[in-house]
């Protein structure tokens, strides 16, 4: 059978000279521009010229000239301009570098430490810190010196691969990066005995594994209206307090004192032995508030459970009461905050009650 390409009555289509993409620019594994060989003058190539590129497909160009009015011309609304292109001017005056999406960006609402000695120096001076990432694998004094400090003062460290440390930051982090906590938190013995001291009664709020830092500030926010006098958070499973929980609090984190517990076992145990009534709000209970004849007007601690399972078992079979929020919905499900909000607001209700 006869190849159609050997036939002679098709001749063969000219090569055309390489062209450069019509505002292309191309750059080197350092991110500076640069011109192909190909496309140099001294090569016989053509220079750049300075037409915005238009889009084909994915990003692609072309740089044909065609009407205004036809399908891959120019628009009468304005050139389009390719996705990967970021046309503002920067320090430079390059108003042509493409973005490059994969990188991850430093979030600005959390400040981070980098480098194992700054962090041991923190962690020496005192600084709260939320959480510490060091890279698997790494063995020296100075990770042991960290390990150790960190344990002392109920900061979580986690061993991570060195992707985990290139995703958290830009920058040389030599295998260590540490979260800096934007607040202080407040030892719990000194807030209760502070709180009985002063001739209050305690009210106070335990959170099991709320990880989700927009409810965390929005429970803190409700906690701080309703008259709670801290929150009890356990160091490890819980929301990183951040900008993003500072903001969702509207400030009341900077209000209302934190204490971070390594345990939530002992913290119960140790609020039932200073006389304080740890009520839990939990699905599992028969009795619902409102309508359980219990007085909330002393010395009481709300515990509330994460947003997936909620309260731990073992936590729950420690509380003195355990209550359910009365619901007539299909859905039978609550947003924890929500599920909070009543709770705190019961509590409230009966020492304003009290008080009148």
């Amino acid at each position: 059978m006869e190849n159609p390409t050997d036939r002679p009555d098709r001749p063969e289509r000219p090569q055309r000279p390489a062209r450069p993409v019509a505002g292309r620019r191309f750059y080197d594994g350092a991110n500076r521009p640069v011109t192909p060989k190909q496309f140099r003058p001294d090569r016989g190539g053509s220079e750049f010229d300075d037409r915005p590129a238009r889009p084909r497909g994915r990003g692609g160009s072309d740089n044909r000239d065609d009407a205004p009015d036809s399908r891959t011309g120019r628009s009468d609304r304005g050139e389009s301009r390719p996705p990967f292109r970021n046309r503002e001017g920067g320090e430079r005056g390059g108003s042509d570098r493409p973005r490059y999406e994969n990188r991850p960006a430093q979030a600005s609402s959390i400040d981070m430490l980098f480098g194992l000695r700054p962090i041991l120096e923190a962690l020496s001076a005192g600084r709260t810190l939320e959480k510490i990432f060091l890279l698997r694998g790494t063995k020296n004094s100075l990770v042991t010196d960290i390990s150790t400090a960190a344990r002392e003062a109920g900061i979580q460290v986690q061993m991570v691969p060195v992707e985990k440390l290139d995703n958290l930051t830009r920058k040389n982090h030599q295998g260590a990066v540490a979260f800096v906590s934007p607040i202080d938190y407040a030892p719990l013995d000194n807030i209760v005995s502070g709180l009985f001291e002063e001739g209050k009664v305690p009210f106070l709020l335990l959170l099991d594994r709320i990880t989700d830092v927009r409810n965390f500030g929005a429970i803190a926010r409700t906690a701080e209206c309703l008259g709670v006098q801290a929150i009890v958070v356990p160091s490890r499973g819980a929301a990183q307090i951040n900008g993003d929980a500072l903001k969702t609090s509207a400030g009341a984190l900077n209000i209302l004192p934190v204490c971070r517990e390594v345990s939530l076992h002992e913290t119960i145990r140790f609020l039932q032995q200073s006389g304080i009534t740890v009520v839990a709000c939990t699905e599992k209970a028969e009795e619902a508030v409102g309508t359980a004849n219990i007085d909330f007007s002393g010395p009481v601690a709300v515990l509330m459970g994460s947003e997936e399972d909620g309260i731990s078992p073992d936590l729950l079979n420690l509380a003195d009461v355990k209550l359910k929020v009365p619901m007539t919905g299909q859905i039978q499900s609550l947003n924890v905050g929500v599920a909070a909000g009543i709770m705190l607001f019961e509590v409230a209700r009966q020492r304003v009650a009290q008080a009148e």
